[in-house]
């Protein structure tokens, strides 16, 4: 074996502690005192899981708190003083930034990512150069997949289409919208799922961002995700106006996106931090409730989005700290809810972003984070520190458990 982790405690696996082998990238073997030689790594009755999943953040846009204005703090203000910066970006600069935030990401144990990727004429295929080339130079660390969308409206922004066609011809995986920022939010929508049929990728899209839920575009993503077979391939995030509607009608929509296969991710930091505004007292806190949309069969995760910029000015990008604060923003008490909250960044991100070679199985790639924790709830609820991670079987980060020094 090329490096066997020993006294491993695996969520799906009760019954104490086992051992985990791991030959060629993969994973070989699982079970208690496994008799195989090779270098050892004792995790000591540590929990160990696949490692965690991104599926919506934005690294050409991330770490420009320092070219921006946040006042007043709303989307409005967001979208305006990131498209003012953004005209500067070279793929330079967005390789640097983002290469600072994909490390932050690797020091918490993600090995999976989307990252969503804004072009337009203001930007160009700028910010499209320089995340492609962090896809190829971290490779050894995480695999990171594009998602292309128009940020700033697509059919009122002349030259935007070609430029996603474009972008999905280099190697963008899926395709994005943001129709509420669109002149014809619906024919935004047509055109996407347009482009995801023309290049057979996945579809993402920043949906229904706003605090009335008298009308939601989600009702007609779902309407098209059926139509064109795309359940299971369609994603939808943020969706604040969820957060708005009473529960009987909660369940219906739930109900129809989990009959057409649409999935949604929730924002927990970003939504939290620009929802509200329209109030000066009692302010709301505009996050959907995933887990109650688990409850009816709606696949979810949670994810960072923005790192230090308008959106979001903070952000260490823990996914674990994203499953703590849902946990928080949404009264979660119970410890099945904590657990889900841990898949929706682990097995039900991957499964969001139909990552087939993911999980803690015989045969899996060997993409793995050791956490100082014994169960998936008590990691989302203790915001357990992420001790190791290992990219097909090659350990990427270590980090000592702290230390109390006591007196003599």
């Amino acid at each position: 074996m090329d490096l066997i982790i020993r006294n491993a405690l695996i969520p799906t696996r009760p019954g104490g502690p086992v051992d985990i082998g791991i030959e060629a990238g993969r994973i070989a073997a699982i079970e208690a005192g496994l008799s195989a030689d090779g270098p050892v790594l004792d995790v000591d009755g540590r929990l160990v899981t696949p490692g965690f999943v991104e599926t919506h953040i934005h690294l050409d846009k991330s770490c420009i708190l320092d070219r921006c204005a946040s006042t007043r703090g709303d989307l409005a203000e967001a979208i305006t003083e990131t498209a003012r910066a953004k005209k500067e970006f070279t793929p330079e600069d967005v390789y640097a930034r983002g290469r600072r935030t994909i490390e932050k990401c690797i020091l918490q144990g993600t090995t999976h990512m989307r990252t969503q990727l804004e072009v337009d004429p203001g930007i160009g295929l700028r910010g499209l150069e320089g995340v492609m080339q962090l896809v190829e130079d971290y490779r050894w660390a995480i695999d990171i997949e594009i998602c292309v969308f128009p940020q700033e409206g697509l059919l009122n922004n002349p030259g935007t289409d070609e430029l996603m066609v474009e972008a999905l011809r280099r190697g963008a995986r899926a395709v994005g919208a943001a129709p509420y920022t669109d002149s014809d939010p619906h024919g935004q929508i047509d055109r996407v799922f347009e482009m995801a049929r023309e290049f057979d990728v996945d579809v993402d899209m920043h949906l229904d961002f706003g605090a009335d839920p008298g009308a939601l575009d989600l009702d007609y993503v779902c309407a098209q995700a059926s139509r064109f077979g795309w359940g299971g391939r369609t994603a939808i995030g943020h969706v604040t106006k969820l957060a708005y509607v009473e529960p009987a009608r909660l369940a219906e929509i739930a109900g129809r996106m989990r009959d057409s296969g649409v999935a949604l991710t929730v924002l927990p930091s970003t939504d939290l931090f620009l929802m509200g505004r329209d109030r000066d007292h009692a302010q709301t806190r505009g996050v959907a409730h995933a887990h109650e949309l688990l409850h009816h069969g709606v696949n979810c995760s949670l994810s960072t989005n923005n790192v230090l910029n308008p959106f979001t000015p903070f952000g260490d990008c823990s996914l674990l700290r994203m499953a703590n604060l849902n946990a928080n923003i949404c009264h979660i008490g119970s410890v099945a809810d904590m657990a889900e909250c841990f898949a929706m960044v682990t097995t039900r991100s991957a499964q969001l972003m139909n990552i087939a070679d993911y999980g803690l199985e015989i045969g899996k790639s060997a993409d793995l984070a050791v956490i100082d924790g014994a169960t998936p709830s008590a990691a989302v609820a203790e915001l357990a520190p992420v001790l190791h991670a290992f990219k097909r079987g090659r350990r990427t980060l270590t980090r000592q458990p702290a230390q109390i020094h006591r007196p003599n």
